[in-house]
């Protein structure tokens, strides 16, 4: 999308935005589906976009009746995945378990993103949502966030930070603290939480903004000590865990997961699995699965996710303006 300036994309956005829902009542193909089903997710295995994914890529399988199969494209944060998607039949067999930032950050960050992210998708249904976390190595000295902070401004550009992937909603998590803590540390981007989790907890990079479901358990075992988490509230998962709003009052920048199929996918396809998938998310043991990892099941209808995204777009292309934030 080469309008950087969000305008495009929100006129877009609206314009589109109408033509689903009339179609709702149609019947659906009685063959649908009749072969194993693609779940695109734009980043490696162990990160939290593949962890919640195939969380729900189980309980579809079974649901459906025909394997959803977990297929990790990652690269250039989450555009060649979503370019892949993008250009694939739009016949339900290929859907697309994203993150906000190919939806939301990528369009104002890349100069050429290789697709459009509302002419190019359907939305389907918002999975999940669930606070980043900032983590540290147990030996790092910083035992809160004041501290970190105090100890940044005392060595500006000293301290490195890591994240999943330039222009991710930990990337963006971030900048926003950075900004709003007055603070300056170098951003290391990886591939995924898995590789940088590895550098955290080998001491190479000290600190780490990560979506929570990769890193809570973690916490939990000790290999990582947690400085707090990004909500505006306590994550119920961890409540011991204060927010970065205890420290700097009014942050939040929280992550979100959701599923997308490509554009002109059949109506009838895309209800079909948007039912599917709210019912499994009414499932106890799902909501237990997601609790564990530190995540809220959100669902609704593709509506619901497409006023997310628009909100979202606005957020990060103004932080992304003001911040000056090039992809790497």
């Amino acid at each position: 999308m080469k309008n950087r300036n969000g305008v495009y994309f929100v006129i877009s956005f609206l314009c589109v935005s109408f033509g689903l829902t009339n179609s709702f009542a149609q019947s659906l193909p009685g063959d649908y589906p009749a072969k194993a089903i693609n779940m695109v997710i734009p980043f490696p295995p162990g990160g939290p976009t593949d962890v919640t994914g195939r969380v729900l890529a189980e309980k579809l399988t079974l649901a459906l009746g025909q394997s959803v199969v977990v297929d990790n494209k990652p690269g250039a944060s989450g555009n060649i995945a979503a370019q892949l998607v993008a250009r694939a039949p739009a016949d339900g067999y290929t859907i697309f378990f994203t993150t906000g930032g190919t939806q939301a950050i990528n369009p104002f960050l890349y100069k050429n993103i290789g697709y459009d992210p509302v002419k190019d998708f359907e939305p389907v249904v918002w999975v999940t949502t669930s606070p980043n976390i900032i983590v540290v190595n147990p030996d790092f000295p910083a035992k809160n966030l004041q501290e970190l902070i105090d100890m940044a401004k005392a060595k500006p550009g000293f301290y490195s930070s890591a994240a999943p992937g330039q222009g991710s909603t930990p990337h963006m998590a971030g900048e926003l603290f950075k900004r709003q803590a007055g603070i300056n540390m170098t951003h290391i981007p990886y591939k995924g939480s898995g590789p940088a989790l590895n550098d955290v907890m080998g001491g190479h990079v000290q600190i780490m903004f990560d979506g929570i479901p990769s890193s809570l358990p973690l916490v939990r075992s000790g290999k990582l000590r947690a400085l707090a988490v990004t909500s505006k509230n306590r994550s119920a998962s961890a409540p011991d865990i204060p927010t970065v709003s205890e420290t700097i009052p009014g942050f939040e920048a929280t992550g979100w997961f959701a599923i997308y199929v490509p554009a002109k996918t059949p109506k009838e396809i895309i209800l079909k699995l948007n039912q599917e998938v709210n019912r499994i998310l009414e499932m106890p043991d799902v909501k237990k699965r997601y609790a564990d990892l530190g995540a809220d099941v959100v669902g609704g209808s593709p509506e619901k996710l497409r006023e997310q995204v628009q909100k979202e777009s606005i957020k990060w292309s103004e932080l992304i303006r003001v911040n000056g934030i090039k992809a790497e």
